[in-house]
C-alpha cells in the first residue's frame, strides 16, 4: 500500500501570497530599501538557538556604524550558570521549572550603557541578539525565530546553550537548561513582542532563511486558530524502536530503526506557513501564544495559560524492544520536585499489534514494594536481571485496545506494539525503573530514576484495580443508524476525555468551547468540513494527529477518497470541563 501520510503539511496564508522573502540577498536588499532616514536602529531579536556566527555577516552588510551584539550584554557565563544551578540541578535530565525573565540574566549596567550608546548612535544602528528589544524598540523589528526540535538537533551536533561553552556536554543537560530555563524565558519574551514584529525571519534551515512580513505572521496565525490544522511531525530512532512507522509514514528505509514521532506537541513541532515563495517554518508554539483564546478556549486557557495541555505521539516498537519499565509523577510530586503545575498523565492506544504484542500495567496482587525496589537498584547495579513479570502485571495488547496510565502507575509498551500515546503534554518526566539493561544509542547507560520512582508509585494500583479500571474501560456513549461513539479513557483522575467514533458517513462534531485533537486511527482517508463554510474542507490520512480548534465550534467529518464509503474509526480528545 502507498503511504498518504504527509509529512509536510502546510497551511496556505491568504491575504499575503507574495509577501515571503527568500534567501539573505533578498532580505538584506528589503532592508537597505527601507533604511533612507539619516539614523535607523533595526533590532534583531533572536531566539536562543540561531546560528549567530551566520547572521552576523549578513548584518555587517548593512554597513551598520554602530553594531551591539546581546551575548556581550548578557552576565559573564559562569556567573548565568551559578545563577541557574538551583534550577538545572545535577540530574541528566530533571531540573526545576524557572519561572523569571530573560531580564534576569543581563548585567543591568551594560544594558543602560547599549542603551545610551543607541540614543547617541548616528547612522545605521544595530542591535542583534536574544532580547535585543530590551535594548531599544527601534524603527524596526525583526525576529529570527526557530522550533525546539531544530535546536534540539544542533545540541547533537555540538550547539552549546546560550552563552554557555557547553559544546561537549552530553545533549541531554543542554536539553534540560532549554527545557527548564532558556525555552521558558524567550517564550515570553516573545510572547511580548508579536504585535511589534515588523519582520520576521524563519531560521530553521541552515544559510536557507525566509523572510515575512509581522503583518503575515499574525493574520496567518489568526487564520490557523479558526481551522483545522496539522503540525509537522518529526520521527527519531531509538534503542527499542522499530519498524511500523518506515512504511506507514513512509521514511527512510535505510535507518535502523524509528522508534518516537511527535506528530500533535507544539511545544515541540512546528508550523509551516505557505507562501507563493516559499514555505514558512515557525514554532508552533507561537500559536499558543499568541492565539490562546482561540485556539484552547477560554476554560482551558483559564486552566492551562498559554500552554497546549494534550500530547499526541507515536511509540514504535514493531520488530524492535520493550520501552523502559516507567512511572510518571503524581501532580504533588511533580509539583514540589520540578515547579510544574500538572503532570504527565497518559495513556497507550494501540495503533497496530503483533500477534505477541503486550503492555506491561500496574503491580501484581501481594507483592513486596520493598524487594521490588531492592531488586531495581540492584538490577540498576548490574548485579542481576530485574524479573519484571515477577511485579509487574503483563496484558496481551491487540489493535484498538486502549490502556489507561494515570501518573503513579508502572508501566510499558512490549515489543511488537504501535502506540498512539495521548497524554498530558509535560513530555520528559518518565522515572525509568528498569532498562532491560541496555545502553542507549550514544552507547552510554541510559538515565534511570529508581529514587524518584519509588516515592511517587501507587503501591494499590494492584491486578484487580488495573484490569477494572485502566484496560478497555471502553463503553458506548451513542448507537445508532449512523455511527458509534464509545468512551475509551482517560481515567477520571485524568483530566483528558477520549471518545472514539465509528462511522461510513457523515459524522457531526462540536468543540463545545475546547480544543479537540484527533488522529485517524481506521481508514485511509477523511475530509473534516466546516458547517457553515467557515473553512476549507481538510483531508486527513490514516494515522495522521490534526487539531480543531475551540473556535471553529460546530465541524463534521466523513470518509472520503479511498475510504469513501467505508467505516472509518477517530478518536478524539479534548479537556473535561470542570463542574
Amino acid at each position: 500500500m502507498t503511504s498518504k501520510y504527509n509529512k509536510f503539511p502546510s497551511t496556505k496564508i491568504k491575504g499575503h501570497e507574495t509577501e515571503a522573502v527568500v534567501g539573505y540577498e533578498a532580505i538584506i536588499k528589503t532592508w537597505k530599501q527601507e533604511i533612507t532616514a539619516p539614523k535607523y536602529v533595526l533590532v534583531c531579536d533572536t531566539y536562543p538557538g540561531v546560528y549567530d556566527e551566520e547572521i552576523l555577516p549578513e548584518l555587517e552588510k548593512l554597513e551598520p556604524s554602530l553594531l551591539i551584539n546581546m551575548i556581550d550584554i548578557f552576565k559573564e557565563e559562569k556567573t548565568i550558570t551559578e545563577q541557574m544551578k538551583y534550577h538545572l540541578t545535577d540530574d541528566r535530565v530533571f531540573g526545576k521549572m524557572y519561572y523569571g525573565e530573560v531580564i534576569d540574566f543581563i548585567d543591568l549596567e551594560k544594558l543602560e550603557a547599549a542603551r545610551k550608546q543607541v540614543e547617541a548612535a548616528q547612522g545605521t544602528v544595530i542591535v542583534y541578539g536574544f532580547a535585543a528589544h530590551l535594548v531599544n524598540p527601534g524603527d524596526r523589528l525583526v525576529y529570527f525565530d526557530m522550533a525546539r526540535w531544530e535546536i534540539q538537533m544542533r545540541y547533537r551536533a555540538g550547539k552549546g546553550n546560550y552563552k554557555c561553552s557547553n559544546y561537549d556536554e552530553d545533549p541531554l543537560r543542554k536539553n534540560k537548561r532549554g527545557f527548564f530555563i532558556e525555552w521558558r524565558i524567550a517564550d515570553k519574551h516573545k510572547m511580548s513582542l508579536f504585535e511589534d514584529i515588523d519582520w520576521l525571519i524563519d531560521t530553521n534551515k541552515k544559510n536557507d532563511p525566509k523572510m515575512i512580513p509581522g503583518a503575515a505572521l499574525r493574520d496567518g496565525l489568526r487564520q490557523i486558530a479558526q481551522q483545522p490544522f496539522r503540525t509537522v511531525p518529526y520521527f527519531d530512532p531509538g534503542v527499542w524502536g522499530g519498524q511500523w512507522m518506515k512504511e506507514v509514514c513512509d521514511l527512510d528505509r535505510e535507518k535502523v530503526n524509528f522508534a518516537w514521532s511527535f506528530d500533535g506537541v507544539p511545544e515541540e513541532n512546528s508550523l509551516y506557513l505557505e507562501f507563493a515563495d516559499g514555505i514558512v517554518e515557525i514554532p508552533a508554539m507561537d500559536l499558543v501564544l499568541y492565539q490562546p483564546k482561540a485556539l484552547l478556549g477560554q476554560q482551558v486557557y483559564a486552566r492551562f495559560g498559554a500552554e497546549f495541555p494534550i500530547r499526541f505521539d507515536f511509540l514504535d516498537t514493531m520488530s524492535g524492544q520493550n520501552l523502559s519499565l516507567q512511572v510518571h509523577p503524581v501532580t504533588e510530586y511533580m509539583h514540589k520536585q520540578f515547579g510544574m503545575s500538572y503532570t504527565q498523565d497518559e495513556s497507550y492506544y494501540i495503533l497496530d499489534a503483533g500477534d505477541d504484542a503486550c503492555v506491561y500495567l500496574g503491580l501484581k496482587e501481594g507483592i513486596d514494594k520493598d524487594e521490588m525496589i531492592d531488586d531495581l537498584r540492584r538490577a540498576n547495579r548490574g548485579e542481576i536481571e530485574f524479573d519484571a513479570e515477577k511485579y509487574i502485571n503483563k496484558f496481551p495488547a491487540k489493535k484498538h485496545d486502549h490502556f489507561l496510565i494515570p501518573a503513579g502507575t508502572c508501566h510499558c509498551s512490549g515489543t511488537n506494539a504501535m502506540v498512539l500515546e495521548i497524554s498530558a503534554t509535560p513530555y520528559i518526566f518518565t522515572f525509568k525503573l528498569w532498562d532491560w539493561g541496555r545502553l542507549g544509542m550514544d552507547g552510554r547507560p541510559r538515565p534511570v530514576h529508581v529514587e524518584h520512582g519509588k516515592e511517587v508509585i501507587q503501591w494499590d494500583r494492584t491486578t484487580k484495580w488495573v484490569e477494572k479500571n485502566l484496560v478497555n474501560a471502553i463503553y458506548e456513549v451513542e448507537h445508532n443508524e449512523n455511527y458509534v461513539e464509545e468512551h475509551t479513557g482517560l481515567h477520571e483522575l485524568e483530566f483528558i476525555e477520549t471518545r472514539r467514533i465509528w462511522s461510513d458517513r457523515t459524522t457531526h462534531h462540536d468543540t463545545d468551547g475546547g480544543v479537540n485533537m484527533l488522529n485517524l486511527v481506521d481508514g485511509k482517508e477523511a475530509v473534516v468540513e466546516s458547517e457553515d463554510g467557515s473553512f476549507a474542507p481538510f483531508v486527513v490520512h490514516y494515522a495522521e494527529t490534526f487539531i480543531i480548534p475551540a473556535s471553529v465550534g460546530k465541524y463534521t467529518i466523513r470518509p472520503y477518497g479511498d475510504s469513501e464509503g467505508q467505516k472509518i474509526g477517530v478518536i478524539k480528545a479534548y479537556v473535561r470541563k470542570q463542574c
